[in-house]
Parts: C-alpha cells; structure tokens; sequence
C-alpha cells in the first residue's frame, strides 16, 4: 500500500467552513476510483494550507490520479501548484473495522 499527501498552500487563508464547502464539493470526483482505499482532506491550523491524505493500493494507481489534469484542477481549485509526497504503507491499523491490514 502507499499513503501519498498532497499539499497546496492557498495565495490568503480560509476558514474550516470554508475549507469544509470546498471539500465537500470535490468530494464525490474521488469516490470509486480504482486503488483508492480513502481520502482525508487537511486543512492547516493558520488556513493557508489545504491537501489530502490518501490511501491507496499501489504507486501506480496514485500516480494515475495526480495527472496533469488533476493538476490543472488543483490550479483552478486553489490558486496554487499542488505538491505530492509518497510513502510506503506496509501496515495500517484500522481501528473503525478493527483490522490490521498488511501488503
């Protein structure tokens, strides 16, 4: 498994309201996507720094996401270029279905 996160900082500061109307309108463009175990959308404390934490089944399928496409809606989104960090995911401890999932 992988965990990439993605991070954009914003050209001035939201609010959480504001950053919780913005996600729940992205929200729906990541649901059934191949490979996808789970988003978590973040938002900085200060607000001047938004992304997700993503859970996904291989390097491949993450990287089938952030297309050059997807970085042009993350342009237009957000005001800014968006930045992606991938990590290897070898465990993760599901406490909602009590699991221990390894690859």
């Amino acid at each position: 498994m992988i965990t990439a996160i993605t991070t954009f900082q914003l050209p001035k500061p939201i609010t959480r309201d504001e950053a919780r109307r913005i996600f729940l309108s992205t929200a729906p463009t990541y649901q059934g996507v191949t490979g996808l175990f789970r988003k978590c959308y973040v938002l900085s404390q200060d607000g001047s720094t938004v992304g997700g934490i993503y859970l996904w089944n291989s390097r491949a399928e993450a990287e089938a996401m952030y297309s050059e496409s997807w970085k042009v809606f993350v342009r237009e989104k957000y005001g800014s270029d968006p930045s992606v960090t991938y990590f290897d995911s070898p465990v993760v401890v599901d406490n909602i279905t009590h699991e221990v999932l390894s690859d």
